[in-house]
């Protein structure tokens, strides 16, 4: 009766160990994404973590929820977390860990986009700038400098998340995670240096053995098991590059990003929600807004000319995490009809049928029983009547209708029954402060002037520690100058874009000058 006892004793504590070690699973197969066992129609949304605060991250993770997300994306920022060689920052906008414990928090998964190229219209496309002065350096490229480093913080990044159980294997949200960004299109450009760089890429984040698959946006010609996805304003033509991978959409772009001087873009609710639709009725498995809440450019993050501080993106969430209706709504009530569709979408491909010139029906069934259809009108301008399983459906311009069960149509892409919204700011009273600072005013010495015929580059003399660099210059014009003759006054022409400029004739500030300047640039 001893044995027997200790026996099984021992099988329930190698029992235990067994489950606790192993808490879950992440594969995929050609329909979709499968988690413990169960394929998934999966939509995600982008909120990038050191683009809001984390007293904000609560609030946008719930509205996400609410908003019929499953997953939450986010890039990682190397330049964020590794500012100089060695010495990492993973504090305030930057705890990630943080980030993603809420994000499990409320329920939903995570796609970790490690990059670490992210492009994003982030500062340097996230590359420290440190990483220029390594010797030998060429960027995303087969080049021994740059696959050093950036494994180093790849696997960083990685070993921080297996190390806090963060990985969808050891009971975490992180149910993918994406290695480089958008390199197709660099590929293809440079050609047969860039085949072995990307095959390199693959093979080294399959290797760190995180447990979930690993995508590569724009990426035709992604290894197995590596997953290549599409980004854009539409993908429902896209296809994966084999037939066993599930068709994903990691870039839904809600809008675009804003320039100064340029106008504010915007995505209308109702196309964004037909984009949607045409792609999951395309036999689509996953989607992603870009972005779902694109917050703010933080300090000097903003890369390229003239890009904003506000990365507003028209996002179903605005800058500020309030609600961007109707586009909030019309979304939520799209990922309602498309979860009602979910155990037909995921258990069969479609069977197109043509219900006139142009409107199509894309027909899911399943052995058990269970059928969605979604009807399409193509026509950019007439509403049509068609008919379906012997009963008639009206279908608007340029729209989608959803039938869950192949019988309702419960949503219309072109159809908005949420509220639009209002947005009034109003003062109150308390419960505010703010601060403010002055920036020094650089000065410099003899010791601080290079001397050069030509213009220095602003980064090697800076080191990106500031967007300020002063340069001078001395013309002199003798009494004799061959355009003087002419009786006309000399005339000093810059092309320039984005700098401030001050000119001194004989040691006096210009003002006519600067007058001339003002209303000339």
């Amino acid at each position: 009766m001893m044995s027997i006892n200790v026996s099984l004793l021992l099988f329930v504590v190698l029992f235990s160990l067994v489950s606790s070690s192993v808490r879950g699973s992440v594969t995929y197969d050609d329909r979709a994404i499968v988690i413990n066992g169960k394929r998934r129609i999966l939509i995600s949304g982008s909120i990038h973590y050191p683009r809001s605060t984390p007293e904000m991250w609560p609030d946008l993770i719930q509205k996400a929820k609410d908003g019929g997300l499953d997953v939450i994306e986010t890039y990682v920022f190397w330049n964020g977390h590794e500012p100089s060689p060695g010495k990492f920052n993973f504090e305030g906008r930057y705890d990630v860990v943080k980030f993603i414990k809420l994000v499990q928090q409320a329920g939903l998964y995570l796609n970790l986009r490690i990059g670490p190229y992210i492009c994003a219209e982030w500062n340097f496309g996230g590359f420290p700038v440190w990483l220029k002065y390594v010797p030998g350096m060429e960027f995303r490229a087969d080049n021994q400098p740059f696959k050093v480093a950036m494994q180093g913080f790849v696997e960083k990044i990685v070993n921080m998340m297996k190390s806090e159980n963060l990985f969808e294997p050891q009971g975490g949200p992180i149910i993918m995670a994406q290695i480089e960004n958008e390199y197709g299109p660099v590929e293809w450009e440079i050609g047969a240096p860039g085949k072995p760089y990307a095959k390199w890429v693959a093979e080294m984040a399959v290797g760190l053995d995180t447990g979930v698959p690993w995508i590569m946006c724009k990426q035709e010609d992604a290894p197995d098991p590596v997953i290549d996805t599409c980004n854009g304003f539409y993908c429902e033509n896209f296809k994966p590059n084999k037939p066993y991978k599930p068709k994903m959409w990691t870039e839904v772009w809600t809008a675009w990003y804003t320039k100064f001087g340029g106008p504010v873009s915007r995505r209308p609710a109702e196309d964004m929600a037909f984009a949607v639709a045409r792609f999951i009725q395309n036999n689509g498995s996953f989607f992603n807004y870009y972005m779902y809440h694109g917050g703010t450019n933080f300090g000097r993050t903003t890369a390229g000319r003239f890009i904003a501080t506000s990365y507003d993106y028209d996002a179903p969430l605005d800058e500020y995490g309030l609600l961007n209706e109707p586009k909030y709504g019309h979304l939520r009530d799209l990922h309602n009809a498309i979860k009602l569709s979910e155990p037909a979408l995921v258990s069969s491909y479609a069977k197109v049928t043509w219900l006139g010139k142009n409107q199509e029906a894309h027909v899911y069934s399943s052995k058990s029983g269970v059928c969605a259809a979604f009807l399409s009108n193509y026509d950019p301008a007439f509403s049509v009547k068609v008919t379906f399983q012997n009963m008639q459906y009206d279908l608007p311009p340029w729209s989608i209708s959803i039938l869950p069960d192949c019988r309702t149509a419960v949503y219309n892409t072109a159809r908005i029954s949420s509220q639009c919204s209002q947005m009034k700011m109003t003062p109150i009273g308390g419960g505010l402060s703010w601060e403010s600072y002055t920036e020094e005013t650089p000065s410099a010495d003899d010791s601080d002037t290079l001397s050069t015929s030509g213009l220095w580059e602003q980064i090697n003399v800076t080191r990106d520690s500031s967007d300020y660099l002063w340069y001078m210059t001395d013309v002199s014009i003798a009494s004799d100058e061959g355009f003087l003759k002419n009786e006309k006054e000399p005339l000093l022409t810059v092309m320039s874009a984005g700098h401030a400029l001050h000119v001194f004739i004989n040691g006096q500030l210009s003002e006519p000058f600067m007058e001339d300047w003002k209303t000339q640039s």
